[in-house]
């Protein structure tokens, strides 16, 4: 298998992007997940379970509360169609694999609709496409057996190698390993009955950018709310 070239320089460049990495970690930790419920009952119309979860971008971080965040908004844009019945697992700097423990411990409810925001971390942490494919058919596999999912969106990769506040080199290794996982990811939905692929098709602007510069803005999590909604409204209304 050709190996491609950033995965080549990592270890010349390792103590150069190791500091690097490091510095950006602490300045993406400076904001904090926001206060609001995490589980609720919104709109009127078809029945409709939804289960939100992944990283610091499910969590809201960026928002200034989660009714600004991706799951208020995403509820609110699904709420004229359905009565929704959600629930939030979102974590700070968690990982498939995190995420995966995080559901063993949870209690099997069944959910219609799973929408998954992970791969930041993923990134970040130097996971491989195989074991990013291999957590990713696993997530599926739980949220279907367990949950009885119909539908799971599993939101894209955000285009990590455009970030303002990551520093070259670390800024393109990280964009590249990126889309290696988002193209991964894309692979492993298209051979799925289940699982679907939702680019994050919003505008790289600094209105959509937290002020880290790493995050979702409220703006951004609005937009990436009605599109994930409107990704849902086709499957369920034709």
């Amino acid at each position: 298998m050709r190996v491609a070239l950033d995965q080549v320089v990592r270890l010349p460049l390792a103590p150069l992007l190791v500091a690097q990495a490091m510095g950006v970690r602490r300045r993406a930790n400076i904001l904090t997940e926001p206060l609001g419920a995490r589980e609720g009952c919104a709109g009127s119309g078809t029945s409709l379970r939804l289960l939100i979860l992944g990283d610091s971008s499910a969590a809201g971080v960026g928002a200034g509360s989660q009714e600004a965040a991706l799951s208020g908004q995403l509820v609110a844009a699904l709420s004229p169609d359905f009565a929704v019945r959600w629930r939030l697992i979102g974590e700070t700097s968690a990982t498939t694999g995190v995420i995966l423990k995080r559901l063993a411990a949870v209690e099997t409810t069944p959910f219609d609709v799973v929408v998954s925001a992970l791969g930041v971390n993923d990134v970040t942490r130097g996971n491989r496409r195989g074991l990013w494919q291999k957590q990713q058919r696993q997530l599926a596999k739980t949220l279907t057996k367990r949950f009885g999912a119909k539908l799971i969106v599993a939101s894209g990769l955000p285009p990590m190698g455009a970030y303002p506040e990551l520093p070259q080199p670390l800024r393109w290794v990280i964009g590249q390993q990126a889309q290696r996982l988002d193209h991964a990811l894309a692979d492993v939905c298209e051979g799925h009955s289940v699982m679907t692929h939702l680019p994050i098709d919003v505008p790289f602007e600094p209105r959509f950018l937290a002020e880290d510069g790493y995050h979702p803005s409220e703006a951004a999590y609005t937009l990436w709310g009605q599109l994930i909604a409107a990704h849902i409204r086709r499957h369920f209304k034709g």
